[in-house]
């Protein structure tokens, strides 16, 4: 009994590290990429206060777009 418990435990705990690696994975693959992008638009000229400003613009038009 105390075997099948220990062999179900080490198997759920492979499964959560598997799910937490692909998380952790995804997570600094997408923060890359928004570096990249904020970088490639600070050369071009285009500041965070900027970016700031237009991703604003774009959640309060589609705000207005629902009616919320």
């Amino acid at each position: 009994m105390e075997l099948v418990l220990l062999l179900g435990a080490i198997v759920i705990t492979a499964i959560v590290f598997s799910f937490l690696v692909k998380v952790v994975r995804a997570a600094i693959g997408t923060a890359i990429m928004i570096a990249a992008i904020v970088l490639i638009l600070q050369i071009l000229g285009i500041g965070t206060g900027d970016l700031w400003q237009a991703v604003n613009g774009l959640w309060q038009s589609l705000r207005n777009a629902i009616g919320w």
